[in-house]
């Protein structure tokens, strides 16, 4: 035998594991070290070759590669679920939620209550962060929540906000935009049908890429502006993430029947990142909202973060609470089942 071999049992510390014992942790910890770094050592960042683009520019394409494998674990018989699950968490996360927000705005106003206008109001809420929903999921959710996905790819940017305020100049998402959110998950899904061995070789993809696309997104997240948000930014993100992640929580209950595990829906209460670019084009549609842009950027920026952070905490608090916070392999063994509408007994 090898001298080389491994010791899985001996003694040590294990910055994996403690991530692990953090909700989400295996996303937030490495969003929040980017953060810093993003905001305190870019010229770290602006290395370039390999340095920037594994710690800076790897974002989108692990993204993508995660979202190329989870197409490869929906199967023909569970698309039906998958898409179920993605309308109920658009539902929950951005329309209800939006024509809230609006229907709000015809009382008071744009300008908001207590410092927090209805733009930046709405922008937080109606879009969320498919990134941290691939993760958590990618963790505690199975093939139906992680398919769940494209709905951030509907949500994501300014379309909803800019339906639900009226402005419809810009308010189109090109087509071309939303086939590139949805062919690797479709390519995925073809190859993972024709072969299942693809499908096990990709099946730890969650582990191996969040940590490293979840510190590259944190280096987005300009810590300074979050502190200009101050104290109405940090109450957006604490009302939203509650409030849209328990409206999908209703969604995941009472629509889709999930049972213990619709503790998942927290996870959706999240704001995107590009979200924070959202005022400003919104502003160009619609001059009355210029005087506005900047205070509701930097609230939506510590939105981003804030939520980000509470989100996969409370979906994680849920999930215990209910009895639907399984194991690596429960998971696993849901994975492989012909799933339903109705969670099967394990």
């Amino acid at each position: 035998m090898s001298n080389l071999s491994t010791n899985n049992d001996a003694p040590g510390f294990s910055f994996y594991d403690a991530m692990g014992k953090i909700p989400g942790g295996l996303m937030i910890v490495p969003l929040i070290l980017g953060s810093i770094v993003g905001t305190f050592a870019k010229p770290f960042l602006a290395m370039g070759s390999f340095t920037t683009a594994l710690f800076q520019a790897s974002a989108l394409p692990l993204i993508a590669l995660l979202i190329f494998a989870t197409g490869m674990q929906v199967t023909i018989r569970t698309s039906g679920p998958v898409l179920a699950t993605a309308g109920a968490v658009l539902l929950g996360k951005s329309i209800i939620p939006a024509t809230l927000v609006v229907l709000l705005g015809t009382v008071i106003g744009v300008d908001g209550i207590f410092g927090v206008s209805v733009l930046a109001m709405l922008v937080s809420i109606d879009n969320s962060n498919g990134g941290l929903w691939l993760a958590f999921t990618g963790r505690y959710g199975d093939k139906r929540d992680r398919g769940a996905y494209i709905a951030s790819a509907l949500n994501d940017g300014p379309f909803f906000s800019m339906l639900f305020l009226g402005v419809s100049g810009l308010a189109q998402i090109p087509l071309i935009a939303l086939l590139g959110a949805v062919v690797p998950f479709l390519l995925g899904m073809l190859i993972g049908n024709l072969d299942r061995k693809w499908t096990e070789i990709l099946h730890p993809t969650p582990q191996i890429v969040i940590p490293f696309f979840a510190f590259a997104l944190g280096t987005g997240i300009n810590l300074e502006n979050v502190v200009k948000g101050g104290l109405s930014g940090i109450v957006v993100g604490v009302i939203a993430a509650p409030v849209t992640g328990f409206i999908v929580y209703l969604c995941y209950k009472f629509i889709l029947r999930r049972g213990r595990r619709s503790g998942l829906g927290f996870a959706a209460g999240t704001t995107a990142g590009n979200a924070v670019a959202t005022p400003a084009i919104i502003a160009q549609a619609d001059p009355t909202f210029a005087p506005l842009v900047g205070t509701a950027t930097a609230q939506v920026a510590a939105s981003v973060l804030v939520t980000a952070i509470l989100a996969p905490m409370l979906a994680s608090w849920m999930l215990k609470r209910e009895g639907g916070l399984l194991s690596e392999e429960e998971i696993a063994r849901l994975d492989e089942m012909d799933l339903r509408y109705d969670e099967p007994q394990l």
